[in-house]
């Protein structure tokens, strides 16, 4: 029997190195968000707006979602808790060209599966295919911790899996600091990896942009531990996160000479190898063939902008 991750495995995920937060309402940032490189921008009307303002953030979402995917990049929408703004925010949000909604604050799967039936009623009444849009769920506190295997679950729009370090740490008594965090963040990422879906974030902390290189060996030992992507609150961060989170040139020529020596071992009725004088088996393939195969998708997203 298929278990569950396995079928989830099988829906193709977005590749979603790098999501820029863009906020809604600062029309100068959503003028050149299309020009930043970014795989995914997200337009938030949560954090970054001030109360005051979100009626009218929320009211320019379409225009921004049309301005900021001319570059090819994917359009997903930050709402907001509690659920009266939320459902607002989803319907404006559905009322544009967009991929997807960050979903903060999540509860639990019952919270999941109710903004899933809101987002199937609105996607039928805009004639789009059933479950276009995807949603990334961000774990803030100990309550919802506790439960994400079934919040990475509970609907098939999930896509992403995220830990909001700053409100988990306020909400769990203890300093977002990169010690504290580590447990968190490895569940983390073993729960979305058990649902088939992504983990997204970084193993350490990011609010310091005065030290770029040190910016980037920490992405690197993020995509080590098993992040897929991760969202990006400056634009200079960009870059280095679709570097960083996406193969690297000696990695695909590698990885093609693997599949190269499979595929002639194969014909030779063996399952294992050595290349360069190390012993490649089937987990060494398969991890060659995902390369390979993100590192093609990538160069379609390229071609999209």
């Amino acid at each position: 029997m298929t278990s569950l991750a396995e079928r989830a495995l099988q829906r193709e995920l977005p590749v979603w190195r790098s999501l820029l937060y863009v906020p809604a309402n600062v029309p100068r940032f959503v003028e050149k968000a299309h020009t930043r490189g970014a795989d995914a921008i997200i337009l938030d009307l949560e954090d970054s707006v001030p109360a005051d303002q979100k009626a009218a953030a929320r009211e320019q979402v379409p225009q921004a979602a049309a301005q900021v995917r001319q570059g090819g990049a994917d359009v997903l929408v930050r709402v907001n808790r509690p659920l009266s703004l939320c459902v607002r925010d989803i319907e404006a949000g559905m009322a544009g060209p967009i991929d997807g909604f960050v979903v903060p604050k999540v509860d639990g799967p019952s919270h999941v599966r109710l903004l899933d039936e809101l987002v199937t009623g609105l996607e039928e009444d805009a004639g789009l295919p059933a479950g276009r849009i995807r949603f990334v769920l961000t774990i803030e506190t100990p309550e919802a911790f506790e439960q994400m295997s079934d919040i990475a679950r509970a609907s098939p729009r999930v896509a992403g899996l995220n830990l909001g370090a700053e409100d988990f740490s306020l909400s769990g008594g203890f300093e977002p600091v990169e010690e504290v965090l580590l447990m968190p963040k490895q569940r983390m990422i073993l729960a979305a990896r058990a649902a088939g879906v992504m983990p997204l974030g970084f193993i350490g902390t990011v609010a310091d942009f005065s030290d770029w290189e040190r910016f980037r060996a920490m992405v690197r030992r993020s995509r080590q531990f098993g992040f897929d992507g991760a969202s990006c609150v400056h634009p200079g961060q960009v870059a280095i996160v679709n570097e960083e989170y996406g193969p690297r040139p000696g990695d695909v020529d590698y990885a093609r000479r693997v599949i190269d020596a499979a595929d002639r071992a194969q014909a030779e009725g063996r399952a294992s190898f050595q290349l360069d004088g190390r012993m490649i088996d089937i987990p060494v393939i398969e991890r060659a063939r995902k390369l390979l195969e993100r590192q093609r998708r990538i160069e379609a997203r390229a071609q999209r902008a």
